[in-house]
């Protein structure tokens, strides 16, 4: 992919230019929609400024493509092409910096209604212009006048290209306001929303940040219209001047519902013929952006409340897997261990019985060699015995609250239960630290250990090492369980539901999902350390209080 490939993908024709005022790209929209390009130079004089600089002899200053390379900011136009056909298309010129680049975007505003607007109004300028000119006696004011509309024409453009730009209401707002301080030299700004109920409005954004959330209200029907007036008070309840100053009202509404208003307040002297034609503008392009933007926000926080309860029922779905899994196991549990006792206890009746005889046969050597399988088969019946507690105490179905374990014994619990992986095959290392009992759900922790442990002898292939070191400190459990195995090759992924490392009817993918749940449920946290050939590292930690 070259460097600049990503333009390939914008809706917008881009050329790219270095300092040498070299074209080094051209994207594929460009190349499409500018099929004659030649050289920039030839292509510059086809471009010209919808509105440009009235009084200078700088060919360069009516140039939109010199003036983007030349400036040392973002440079932005309302710029025309005329093809070899004398065929006009109308274009957005957008140009910004980006180290020895000058990136420049076109824009097809061809079919923009409101832009054709903008052209007719400016071919009218330029013929009062034209006129005007004739007349030597008025030639210094009519520039001063054209040159005035051009910059709040300009300025009206800056605003559009800002609504175009964003869909985050308090930027618009706020981009907005800024502008139209700088037109009108304002030494306050601020946009207030209606309020139908009351018809009062509530400032919610201010180019100071002063007064947000106030509300307020206005004398008589200054906020139905455009407003240019000298006024003694910003509105009802405001303190009066100490002197006049002029009060600029923009209502703000879209399909005839009231939005709300802007408010200028300026010592500047403007006429409202003046600015009538430009404030319509931007009432109306307001208006549309903010409706536009308030939809995409909405839409946004419905997404969002999607995802969460998309979440939730993920979470809630691993709780009901593994609160199954649990109650299956527990039964299943309870089960066997009924189904072991019955024989274990009559094997241990028999053994009883099978002690006392030994001692009636006079043959030494007979006597000892069967009191010698006597005690091997008593110990085994005390093994199976064992491990049916430990099984009980490992689902521990009857313990569902909040309780004090002692964790080095709950994972001794565990380590018995899966001996048969470890037995002449890993050696298991045992770090424990000096703990309290901590309050947790032991039965929900085992499931943990258990997850971790089994993997770990999973992953080692023939003979290996497991580490586990237990510690506490500033009032934090922490448990970590260390293999030398085969390693985790993506290990950001394992704690996803499904995710799986095993082979295809091996693994489910839930068992580190629901670990990562659980320990989230003892607000702690549970971490991964893996390295493909190495081995992995999961470290627990849980708080004590």
């Amino acid at each position: 992919m070259g460097k600049f490939d990503l333009f390939n993908k914008f809706n917008s024709a881009v050329i790219i230019v270095n300092d040498k005022k070299e074209v080094v790209f051209v994207n594929n929209l460009f190349k499409r929609v500018f099929p004659d390009f030649d050289s920039l130079k030839k292509f510059s004089h086809k471009l010209n400024y919808n509105v440009c600089a009235l009084v200078s002899n700088d060919v360069a200053v009516h140039s939109p493509i010199l003036q983007a390379l030349v400036s040392l900011q973002d440079f932005c136009a309302h710029v025309t092409y005329q093809t070899s056909g004398n065929n006009y298309f109308y274009y957005d010129l957008l140009a910004t910096k980006k180290g020895n680049y000058t990136i420049i975007f076109l824009t097809d505003v061809t079919s923009n209604v409101g832009l054709e607007s903008v052209l007719a109004r400016n071919l009218s300028y330029q013929k009062k212009i034209a006129l005007l000119e004739a007349d030597n006696k008025n030639l210094a004011k009519v520039k001063l006048q054209a040159q005035s509309q051009a910059m709040k024409l300009l300025l009206l453009n800056n605003i559009s290209n800002i609504i175009r730009s964003s869909i985050d209401t308090s930027v618009i707002l706020s981009s907005a306001l800024s502008e139209l301080s700088q037109l009108f030299a304002a030494f306050k700004a601020y946009y207030a929303a209606y309020i139908p109920d009351t018809a009062s409005y509530i400032i919610k954004e201010s180019v100071d940040r002063k007064d947000i959330g106030k509300g307020i209200t206005f004398d008589g029907s200054a906020d139905d219209k455009v407003s240019c007036t000298f006024c003694m008070k910003e509105y009802k309840e405001a303190r009066p001047f100490k002197e006049l100053v002029q009060r600029i009202i923009i209502p703000i509404s879209h399909m005839d519902a009231k939005l709300g208003v802007i408010v200028l307040l300026t010592k500047q002297k403007t006429k409202l013929d003046d600015i009538l034609e430009v404030m319509d503008g931007v009432s109306f392009q307001l208006g549309n952006a903010i409706i536009q933007a308030e939809l995409y926000e909405k839409d946004a926080r419905m997404v969002k409340e999607l995802t969460r309860t998309l979440e939730e029922l993920q979470d809630t779905q691993l709780k009901l897997i593994n609160s199954e899994k649990m109650a299956s196991l527990g039964q299943l549990v309870a089960g066997v261990a009924h189904e072991i006792n019955t024989p274990v206890a009559s094997i241990k009746s028999n053994n009883e019985i099978f002690a006392k005889l030994i001692s009636r046969i006079k043959d030494e050597d007979t006597c000892s060699l069967l009191k010698e399988i006597n005690e091997i088969d008593r110990e085994a019946i005390e093994r199976i015995n064992r491990l049916v507690v430990s099984l009980r105490k490992f689902v521990r179905l009857d313990e569902a609250e909040l309780q004090e374990a002692d964790i080095n014994k709950e994972i001794d619990l565990t380590l018995d239960l899966i001996r048969h992986e470890t037995k002449n095959r890993i050696n298991i290392v045992k770090h424990y630290g000096k703990i309290p009992h901590v309050k947790c759900y032991p039965n929900m922790l085992n499931q943990v250990f258990m997850n971790i442990l089994v993997n770990a002898t999973q992953a080692i292939i023939s003979g290996g090492t497991i580490t586990i070191d237990t510690d506490y400190k500033k009032n934090n459990l922490t448990v970590k369980i260390k293999d030398d195995g085969c390693g985790i090759k993506e290990p950001d992924k394992i704690f996803f539901a499904g995710y799986t490392t095993k082979g295809v009817g091996v693994g489910t993918g839930l068992g580190l999902a629901i670990s990562q749940k659980i320990i989230e449920k003892h607000n702690g946290k549970i971490e991964v350390k893996s390295k493909v050939g190495k081995g992995s590292e999961f470290i627990i930690t849980i708080p004590g209080k």
